[in-house]
C-alpha cells in the first residue's frame, strides 16, 4: 500500500486544478471493471484507528485486502491482509475495543434447500456472505457474532439453512459502552431473530428481544441499549394488516400502543422513530402523515401527541434522515439533517459541525463533501469528496488544519471525460411531473445537434436514483462514448413522495413503462435525443423495462438491453421476497403487463443478460424471454458463470457485461443510422 498524502488545509485548493487528458476519449472498460484502489473506509469511534477494503497489492486491482490504519502513526502505511482464495473481503468497519468486522463472500454450489433468496425458485448456485471479528493486527479471524444456537444439536439441514442464510449482523454500536454492541441472530430452533448485547471482548451475550412473527424491534437506547420501541403487525380484516407501533412505558416497563402512531399496512405511510430527546423525553419521528414528503416531528409519548409543527420540513423533498451525536460531547444530540434531493444533502446546525463542513467544502470546490466519522474533540474527522466525474476520494483531517488523503476509488478515470449531469423534471402524458437526472456527453452543445440516448430505469423499483458518481459504472462508461443518459424516476420510485410511489401500484409495463417513453419523447422535443438513435437499458426492474418496451408498440427504442430481468409476472407474485412485509407490501403491487404473456409482439432487437449465481431474478426469466422471442426479432442471450444479481462483481463480470453492451449499441442498435 502507497503511502498518505498529507497537504495543508487550503492546498486541497490546487487539487482540482491538475491538467486533464482529452475529453473524446472513452472511458475503457478496464478502469470501469476493476477493484477500486480503497472503499468501506470507517474510522472507530475514538479516532485511533482506520479500516478499509483495498485492492491487493500485486494484483493489478484484480482482488481485494483489508487494511488497518493506526492514527497515531500514520507514516507507518497500513496492514493489509489479502482476500483467500474463495472467501473474498466486500466491506470492513472499525469497531470500538480495537476490533475491525469485516465480511466476507464466496460462491456455494448445493440445494439449497428452503433456505435465503432464492429458495422457492430452486436455485442451486449462490453466495454465502459471512462476518468475521479481528483486531488491528490482522492475525486471527473468527466468525463474528458466533450463533449460541449450534450448542443445542440442531439439524444438519438446519445448520446448513442457517449458514446460507446468515446467522448474525450488527445493529447498533452503542457508542458509549466501551465493551458490548447489539447484534441480530438467527435462532437455530425457530429460524426468528434475537437481538442480543453482544461484548467485543469476552464473546457473552444477553437477550434483548426476542421477535416474533408480526414483532420487530424498533428503537434502542443508545446509551444503554434498552429497547424504547417496537414494532406490531396486527390483522384488521381479509388481507389488511394494522402497523402498530407501541413505546415502553417508563413507569411501567409496558409496551403501551398509541394511536397516532397506528396506520393501515396497504396505506404505506412512513413512521419512522428516529431517536429520542433526551431533555424532553420526545421522540423524533420522520413521517409523511401530514404531507406528501417525509417531515421530521417531535411527538410526546406522555401526552401521545405531536408538536403543531414539524421540527423540520423541506417544500420539495423529503428529510431523509437526522444526525445525531455519538461522541461524550455531543451525544445524542441533533448535529444535522440529511435532504433528499438530487443528492442526499448534508446541512449541519450545530455550530463546530457546521464550522468544518464549511470549510471542507470550500477546500474542495464542486465536490459533494461527507463526513462519516470524528473523534471526541473533532481534532480527527473522516471525510469522503466525490462528484459526478469523480468516483469517491477519502481524507482525514487533523487537528482542524491539515488534510490526509488516503486515496480514491479509481483516480485513474478523467474525470472530464463525463460530462455534465442535470436533475430534470418532465411531464407524463398524464401530467404527472416526472424528476429525472440527464448526463450529457463532455463539451456537447444544443448546437452540435440531437445526441444518441439511452433512457435507463433503475431497479427495485421501490427505489430511486441519486445524483453524483454512478457507482454502476454504466453512466460514465456511456457518456463518455457520446450518449446521452436519461434516469427516470418513474412513478413507483421511493422517497420522491407518496404520491409518485403509489402511482406505480400494479401498473408494471403500463404507466411505469409510459414515463420512460414519455422521457425519451420529453428529450426528442428539447433537441437533445436523435429519435432514430434511442435505446433502453435497465437491470433488474430497470431488466424489466427494458424487456417491457420491446413488446409494447410504437416502441420509441431502436433496441432494448435486459440485465437480469423478471419477465414472467405470474412466476413471481407473492413470492416477491423471503420478508413476509415485503411480500404483503410489494408482491400485491406487482400486476400489470406481463412481457411473457406477450412475446409474439417482439418488434426490436433485444439483448438478455444475467449471472448463473442470480438467485433474486434467476436465469429462467431471461432465458425464457429470449426463447420466444428469438425466432420474431433478432436476440442474445448470455449468461454470465458465477455473477450474483447485486454488486460487487469481480472484474470480469463488468468486463464481460460492458462489452456485449458496447457491442450490441454499435451492431443491432445503431448500426445503420
Amino acid at each position: 500500500m502507497k503511502r498518505i498524502a498529507r497537504h495543508p488545509l487550503t492546498a486541497a485548493l490546487l487539487l482540482s486544478g491538475a491538467t486533464l487528458a482529452n475529453a473524446q476519449t472513452p472511458i475503457p472498460i478496464d478502469a470501469l471493471a476493476k477493484v477500486p484502489d480503497i472503499q468501506s473506509v470507517t474510522m472507530s469511534a475514538d479516532g485511533k484507528n482506520l479500516v478499509a477494503i483495498v485492492a491487493t497489492p500485486g494484483s493489478n486491482n484484480q482482488d481485494t485486502a483489508l487494511a488497518t490504519w493506526d492514527l497515531d502513526n500514520l507514516d507507518a502505511g497500513s496492514k493489509v491482509t489479502p482476500s483467500g482464495d474463495r472467501m473474498k473481503f466486500i466491506a470492513a468497519n472499525a469497531m470500538k475495543a480495537n476490533r475491525v468486522l469485516v465480511i466476507g463472500r464466496q460462491e456455494w454450489t448445493g440445494q439449497l434447500g428452503g433456505c435465503g433468496e432464492g429458495s422457492t425458485n430452486g436455485a442451486t448456485k449462490t453466495f454465502v456472505s459471512k462476518a468475521y471479528m479481528t483486531d488491528t493486527t490482522q492475525k486471527k479471524f473468527d466468525e463474528a457474532f458466533a450463533d449460541n444456537t449450534r450448542k443445542l444439536g440442531v439439524s444438519e439441514e438446519i445448520q446448513r439453512c442457517l449458514e446460507i442464510a446468515g446467522t448474525s449482523a450488527l445493529v447498533n454500536t452503542l457508542p458509549l459502552d466501551p465493551d458490548n454492541v447489539i447484534i441480530r441472530q438467527t435462532s437455530g430452533v425457530s429460524l426468528s431473530s434475537n437481538y442480543y448485547l453482544y461484548n467485543l471482548r469476552s464473546g457473552e451475550t444477553k437477550l434483548l428481544f426476542k421477535a416474533g412473527g408480526r414483532a420487530t424491534p424498533g428503537l434502542f437506547n443508545p446509551r444503554n441499549g434498552e429497547l424504547l420501541t417496537k414494532s406490531q403487525l396486527e390483522p384488521i380484516g381479509p388481507g389488511e394488516y394494522e402497523q402498530r407501533i407501541l413505546i415502553r412505558n417508563p413507569k411501567t416497563g409496558e409496551f403501551d400502543i398509541h394511536p397516532l402512531l397506528t396506520t393501515k399496512l396497504s396505506e404505506r405511510y412512513t413512521v419512522d422513530i428516529a431517536g429520542i430527546d433526551e431533555e424532553t423525553g420526545k421522540y423524533y419521528v420522520l413521517t409523511d402523515l401530514w404531507s406528501d414528503r417525509v417531515q421530521a416531528w417531535m411527538y410526546d409519548p406522555v401526552a401521545q401527541k405531536f408538536d403543531n409543527e414539524p421540527l423540520l420540513a423541506h417544500p420539495t423533498f423529503s428529510i431523509g434522515g437526522l444526525i445525531q451525536g455519538t461522541q461524550p460531547g455531543n451525544f445524542n444530540k441533533i448535529l444535522g439533517y440529511v435532504v433528499d434531493g438530487p443528492q442526499r444533502e448534508v446541512t449541519y446546525v450545530e455550530p463546530q459541525m457546521a464550522a468544518i463542513h464549511a470549510m471542507l467544502k470550500q477546500a474542495f470546490p464542486g465536490q459533494n463533501v461527507g463526513i462519516s466519522g470524528y473523534n471526541d474533540g473533532l481534532s480527527r474527522v473522516l471525510f469522503s469528496t466525490s462528484s459526478a466525474q469523480a468516483a469517491p476520494s477519502y481524507h482525514v483531517l487533523l487537528n482542524r488544519k491539515q488534510v490526509v488523503s488516503l486515496g480514491g476509488q479509481r483516480p485513474w478515470i478523467d474525470g472530464k471525460q463525463i460530462g455534465e449531469q442535470r436533475w430534470v423534471n418532465y411531464p407524463a402524458r398524464d401530467g404527472l411531473s416526472i424528476p429525472a437526472i440527464l448526463d450529457l456527453p463532455a463539451g456537447w452543445k444544443p448546437a452540435d445537434g440531437p445526441l444518441p440516448t439511452i433512457i435507463h430505469p433503475h431497479g427495485g423499483p421501490w427505489a430511486r436514483d441519486y445524483a453524483g458518481w454512478d457507482g454502476s459504472g454504466w453512466v460514465p462508461f456511456l457518456t463518455s462514448r457520446g450518449y446521452a443518459v436519461l434516469r427516470p424516476q418513474y412513478r413507483g420510485s421511493t422517497d420522491l413522495g407518496r404520491k409518485l410511489w403509489l402511482a406505480g401500484d400494479a401498473q408494471w409495463g403500463e404507466k411505469m413503462q409510459d414515463d420512460k417513453d414519455d422521457g425519451a419523447a420529453w428529450l426528442v422535443k428539447e433537441g437533445i435525443a436523435d429519435p432514430k438513435r434511442v435505446a433502453i437499458f435497465g437491470y433488474s426492474y430497470g431488466g424489466f423495462a427494458a424487456a417491457a418496451a420491446a413488446v409494447r408498440p410504437n416502441s420509441p427504442y431502436q433496441c432494448a438491453i435486459s440485465g437480469a430481468p423478471v419477465t414472467d409476472l405470474a412466476k413471481i407474485g407473492m413470492s416477491w421476497s423471503d420478508n413476509r412485509l415485503q411480500r404483503i407490501l410489494q408482491g400485491n403491487t406487482v400486476k400489470g403487463m406481463d412481457p411473457m404473456q406477450n412475446t409474439a409482439k417482439a418488434n426490436i432487437p433485444v439483448l438478455l443478460y444475467v449471472g448463473d449465481r442470480d438467485v433474486r431474478t434467476p436465469a429462467f426469466h431471461a432465458r425464457g424471454f429470449f426463447n420466444a422471442i428469438k425466432g420474431t426479432v433478432p436476440a442474445k442471450f448470455e449468461l454470465i458463470p458465477d455473477m450474483p444479481h447485486s454488486m460487487p462483481w469481480y472484474p470480469r463480470h463488468q468486463q464481460v457485461t460492458l462489452d456485449l453492451i458496447e457491442n450490441f449499441l454499435k451492431t443491432e442498435c445503431f448500426a445503420k443510422n
